[in-house]
């Protein structure tokens, strides 16, 4: 088959797009795809006058959608140690071979991707451009924006989104205190005589964890006040609209999340985003890292919702049936991408290896070797948790110690452990920071932790019985500081990471208190304290049992 090409779109800000724009759109147009290619096209499209459309009145036609959410950066495989003989899942150049193997298989194919593909060491090392090459590789027809994208600045994102070709798009996304826009809302990609309507959206849990260092020169709109206008001028122009969207509660920061379906976050706000603007063929969500194995039809408009686990674990696969610009049939379901099951796409693949030797020098000898795995647990204590906040405390000689579940991207896998593996648990590079807070302000964050809509607070030095099935705010049955009930109003020295410091993940009550020092970054901390700890002194009981945030009661 003939390889797709793809329009060259000018690198310039987005200022307007109206009606006017919106009929003379550029345009995304391919005839097929190369099996197995993983080269980036840069042919530019000739846009006619008129749009081409194929007459498909009478005929029913195929379309297969693939889509990816919140990879974060999981450029190697995964151990699924929750899996008899610990299978090995996804990595870039897998994922890209299950790519590869729909675009032989079926011709007419987009690859779409709903957000948070930044994060871990590489993407850090390149501020996401080794992240955005690997899109451009595998070919990526749509990227909507994550709040990821901006861990690193608007301005950096702004550069990475200009030197790609393919689109980014974020419709509700504006230069703070303008209506310019800050990257393309929308595109209408023409593949085989079909054509759809892409848009992007972020929504507001998304923004609210976002580096808030990193997003203080944006404004956000409402998602469905974003799009509805636009849902209307494309939908007579396309035969499919696909909204790429990052919101909903969320994604549990756990490694086997898949495995444990009281972790799966719910996916409300794109429900009601689906119902609130009528014209929505297909959602693809992200931010929550909700599997949804086969596609939720939303009951009143009919839109289809999917979403993966991230991480690249499982690729979407959306078969829709076409007939007349409407879709009259669809099959969907999550394929895990076995990473021994598949030819790896070699440029992806080779790809992965550049930029993974460019960091490694940075990574140096071991610090210390495991005997044991250290996992992390998005919704209870966990022995990562704990080392994390005891080396917290032990630096800073603070009383108390508070790292947020979502801050903790990856287990520490049994062997040596390097600095690079610290980096991938700890990747946003946050200071070590201390405060002094009133216990009436340190039960605020906790009752705050207790409603899990972030995960609990992973501590140190403090140990808290609670009962979940009490009302949020009261869920708290006792504090002790040492072997002291806290007291309200009694000042205590804290320490917690730069993220929690600023009020990320919507915890106010360190903004109240009063900054007392900025140390060095997390991951260096905790470098020094492992090796100076030793593996003897890094080993859970087994079995862990929490001693720390112990659940009493009925809702123990």
């Amino acid at each position: 088959m003939p390889r797709a090409l793809v329009a060259t779109f000018p690198r310039i800000r987005v200022r307007s797009w109206g009606p006017a724009l919106l009929l003379g759109s550029v345009l995304a147009s391919a005839s097929g795809c190369g099996a197995g290619r993983s080269e980036a096209p840069s042919v530019p499209v000739r846009i006619p006058d008129e749009p081409l459309r194929v007459a498909v009145a009478d005929a029913t036609r195929e379309v297969v959608i693939l889509h990816t959410n919140d990879f974060h950066s999981a450029l190697d495989p995964i151990a699924a140690y929750w899996l008899p003989g610990e299978p090995r899942l996804g990595g870039a150049a897998a994922l890209a071979g299950y790519v590869n193997r729909y675009r032989e298989s079926d011709s007419t194919v987009f690859l779409f991707d709903a957000g948070d593909m930044f994060t871990g060491m590489v993407s850090n090392r390149t501020e996401g451009e080794a992240l955005m090459e690997m899109m451009r590789l595998m070919r990526y027809d749509a990227f909507g924006i994550g709040n990821h994208e901006f861990d690193y600045g608007s301005t950096s994102f702004e550069r990475q989104m200009n030197r790609v070709e393919y689109p980014v798009l974020g419709a509700n996304i504006f230069h703070k205190g303008t209506r310019h826009r800050y990257s393309r809302p929308w595109v209408i990609i023409e593949r085989d005589g079909i054509r759809v309507g892409v848009i992007g959206i972020i929504g507001e849990d998304a923004r609210s964890v976002a580096l808030p260092s990193g997003i203080t020169e944006l404004d956000f709109e409402d998602p469905a006040t974003a799009i509805a206008p636009i849902v209307a001028e494309l939908r007579p122009q396309v035969d499919l609209v696909v909204v790429l969207a990052h919101q909903g509660k969320t994604g549990p920061q756990q490694t086997d999340a898949e495995a444990h379906p009281d972790l799966q976050r719910d996916f409300d706000e794109d429900i009601r985003l689906a119902g609130a603007v009528p014209g929505i063929d297909v959602l693809v969500g992200g931010h929550a890292h909700r599997g949804i194995e086969e596609p939720y039809v939303h009951p009143e408009t009919g839109t289809l919702i999917v979403q993966t686990y991230g991480y690249g674990t499982r690729l979407g696969v959306l078969r829709l049936r076409l007939r007349a610009g409407r879709v009259v049939g669809h099959e969907g379901r999550l394929v895990p991408t076995w990473t021994d099951s598949v030819a790896p796409d070699p440029a992806v693949a080779d790809l992965v290896a550049r930029y993974e030797a460019r960091v490694a020098p940075e990574l140096g000898p071991p610090v210390v070797t495991l005997r044991r795995r250290l996992y992390r647990s998005y919704n209870t204590e966990s022995p990562l948790g704990n080392l994390v906040a005891d080396g917290m405390r032990a630096w800073t000689g603070a009383q108390i110690a508070f790292e947020n579940a979502g801050g903790l991207r990856a287990d520490l896998p049994e062997g040596p452990i390097t600095r690079g593996h610290l980096l991938e648990v700890l990747p946003f590079l946050n200071t070590l920071d201390t405060y002094r807070m009133t216990g009436a302000q340190i039960l605020e964050v906790l009752e705050q932790s207790l409603t899990l809509e972030r995960g609990m607070m992973q501590v140190s030095g403090i140990r808290v019985a609670y009962d979940l099935t009490r009302p949020r705010g009261g869920r708290v049955v006792e504090v002790s500081v040492g072997n002291e009930p806290l007291q309200a109003d009694t000042e205590y020295v804290v320490a917690t990471n730069s993220f929690l410091g600023q009020g990320g993940d919507l915890y106010a009550a360190f903004l109240r208190g009063k900054q007392l020092s900025t140390g060095p970054r997390l991951d260096v901390v905790m470098g020094q304290y492992l090796a100076r700890v030793g593996p003897a002194g890094l080993e859970p009981p087994r079995p862990f049992v929490p001693t720390r945030m112990v659940p009493v009661g009925s809702g123990g």
